[in-house]
């Protein structure tokens, strides 16, 4: 490494551990250790920005939105649709009607492939989707394959965990009615190429949708460059509270698409013996919203943009570099996912050491790492690994956190053999 490229890792490192203050969880210790949180692809840890904009709508604008005409409740209601509008800047969509407040990821999937998917898919048709999938990009298109007569079509993945574009183009027929990708994968941190992927798929007049749960926390996206017709991510992921996503999706679908759940505030006019429905958004967004979720997510959303996600991108690499040189030093260590392009994501397997007795080590040793199969079974299948340990990194992450995660390993090893 030259001496530009060291004293540009040095600002970074400096830049983000004065950006630790802003976190209170990451000053406390686990078992008498400064706690070290490596599992940020499970969900983010929050910052005072956020949790005091939660905090102040509960203090002093708890009301329901939308047909209020109380201070109170008019007050929540602009908070409320602040968020919608911050959503639709962050995705650069064209349209504050395209975006839709969901309870997560799993749910804007669900609402696709229930809403859409019950419409246009039949017998005979395909859903493509690949090998590397989260769990929730999955079973609702079984589902909905299960009751139209669908069929759900998989593109292989190769040994360093990319996706096989020479299949995926194979697969591509004039069947395939969706396509659904993994912007990035929670289990082999693999950034797919779903600009150029979505591009094929809609020159065959496939509609796409990506999941991008893993990606907004770390790069910036751009839903009309990329071309999808869906987009869908969680606000927890993104320094957000629970329970609160979203689902982007191009105005004339949406227009198009029934309703996916029933109830107040998704109506223009309820008869027993018919209904008409609300506009877009509001059409998908049945019942009393997380309005103090959705506030808090614009809380985050705003907390990012004052970092900048091409800097936050820039150091997580650095993070990513550092820890996977050091896993290399191992000589009984096997990474799982070795893709050239990789974001935040190092998952890997030790010699003898099941990963459940990694994660129970690391704790003592106040280090946070996710284990298990990542709600990504099919990926663990592929590499014929019951479980694996993985750590992901965050820009509030250090190289000394990354240093205590690999002492952990040591002592692992020494406890365990």
């Amino acid at each position: 490494m030259n001496a530009g490229a060291l004293v540009s890792r040095s600002t970074l490192a400096q830049e983000f551990a004065a950006r630790r203050v802003d976190f209170p969880i990451l000053a406390r210790e686990v078992h008498g250790k400064p706690l070290a949180y490596l599992d940020n692809a499970a969900t983010a840890q929050k910052p005072r920005a956020v949790i005091d904009a939660v905090r102040r709508y509960y203090e002093s604008q708890n009301s329901n939105i939308h047909r209020g005409v109380h201070t109170l409740s008019e007050e929540a209601t602009t908070a409320y649709e602040r968020a919608r509008d911050q959503v639709r800047d962050f995705l650069h969509a064209a349209d504050r009607r395209e975006i839709v407040f969901v309870r997560g990821t799993t749910e804007a999937i669900n609402l696709v492939a229930q809403s859409w998917g019950s419409e246009h898919l039949g017998p005979g048709d395909e859903v493509l989707v690949s090998t590397m999938e989260h769990h929730a990009n999955i079973v609702p298109w079984q589902l909905v394959c299960e009751r139209t007569g669908a069929r759900l079509r998989v593109i292989p993945i190769d040994d360093d965990g990319d996706v096989d574009l020479e299949a995926f183009e194979r697969l591509l027929c004039e069947r395939t009615r969706l396509f659904a990708i993994v912007q990035v994968s929670n289990a082999l941190g693999t950034v797919n190429p779903v600009a150029e992927m979505v591009a094929r798929a809609r020159a065959r007049g496939i509609v796409t949708l990506v999941d991008g749960a893993q990606a907004v926390p770390h790069m910036q996206v751009d839903v009309r460059a990329l071309g999808c017709d869906f987009y869908a991510f969680s606000g927890h992921k993104l320094f957000g509270p629970t329970g609160i996503g979203v689902l982007y999706g191009r105005a004339e679908l949406l227009d198009a698409m029934p309703p996916y759940q029933g109830g107040g505030d998704m109506i223009r006019m309820v008869s027993f013996e018919k209904s008409l429905w609300n506009d877009l958004p509001y059409k998908f967004e049945a019942g009393t919203p997380n309005i103090a979720g959705t506030i808090g997510l614009g809380a985050a959303l705003e907390y990012v943009a004052g970092i900048g996600l091409d800097s936050i991108g820039a150091w997580e690499a650095e993070l990513l570099e550092y820890a996977t040189a050091r896993a290399h030093e191992r000589g009984d260590l096997r990474l799982i996912g070795t893709a050239r392009h990789k974001a935040s994501v190092l998952s890997f397997v030790m010699d003898r050491i099941h990963p459940h007795d990694l994660g129970t080590i690391l704790d003592r040793e106040g280090v946070a790492i996710r284990t298990g199969h990542h709600c990504a079974m099919p990926v663990m299948e592929r590499y014929g690994v019951p479980a694996t340990a993985r750590a992901s990194f965050a820009f509030y992450n250090t190289f000394a956190e990354i240093d205590a995660l690999f002492a952990g390993l040591d002592k692992a090893r020494q406890l365990l053999g």
